[in-house]
C-alpha cells in the first residue's frame, strides 16, 4: 500500500488543502513530495495559510477528474502542516524545482519570476492519516495508512 500511496503522489502535481477558521474553505496548490512530506508554495496572507497557523492541521485530497464513478481514485489525508524557514524551506523549494522545473525561474534576484513568489513562503504538510481509494478494485474500496 505505502508504494501504492508514493506512486499515486508521483503520478499527480495538485492537491485541494481543506482548511477551518470563521467555515470550512478549500483552495488548490501545487505540490510536490519527498517519501509522505508534501511541499507547496503559498502566500502567507491568504486565507488558508492563516487557518493553516493557527489551527496546525489540514486535511487534503488529491484526485485526477474523472467521468466515469468506476476508475475513482485518490487520497484523502489528514495531519499538520507549517510555514517552513531557512534550510528547511530551501529543501522543500528544492523538491519543488525537480518536481516543476519552472521552480528554477523563482531562484534568487535574477530569476524570470522571482517577483512573483517574493511574499510566498515555503509549506510541509505531514500527513498521519492517508485514505487510498480506488475503485477500480470495487465500488467504495478504501485502504487506510496510519503514519503517526
Amino acid at each position: 500500500m505505502r508504494a501504492r500511496i508514493l506512486d499515486f503522489l508521483a503520478e499527480h502535481h495538485a492537491m485541494t488543502l481543506a482548511t477551518a477558521g470563521p467555515g470550512p474553505h478549500a483552495a488548490a496548490v501545487m505540490y510536490a513530495h519527498r517519501e509522505f512530506a508534501l511541499y507547496w508554495v503559498s502566500d502567507p496572507e491568504t486565507r488558508h495559510s492563516h487557518e493553516i497557523v493557527m489551527a496546525g492541521e489540514i486535511a487534503a485530497t488529491i484526485n485526477p477528474d474523472y467521468d466515469d464513478f468506476t476508475k475513482i481514485r485518490g487520497l484523502q489525508l489528514s495531519g499538520p502542516a507549517a510555514m517552513l524557514e531557512g534550510r528547511e524551506a530551501a529543501e522543500g523549494l528544492a523538491e519543488l524545482a525537480r518536481k516543476f522545473p519552472f521552480f528554477e525561474q523563482f531562484a534568487g534576484a535574477g530569476g524570470k519570476l522571482s517577483g512573483a513568489l517574493a511574499k510566498a513562503r515555503v509549506w510541509r504538510f505531514d500527513p498521519t492519516r492517508i485514505v487510498y481509494i480506488d475503485n477500480t478494485r470495487g465500488f467504495g474500496f478504501k485502504e487506510t495508512l496510519e503514519l503517526g
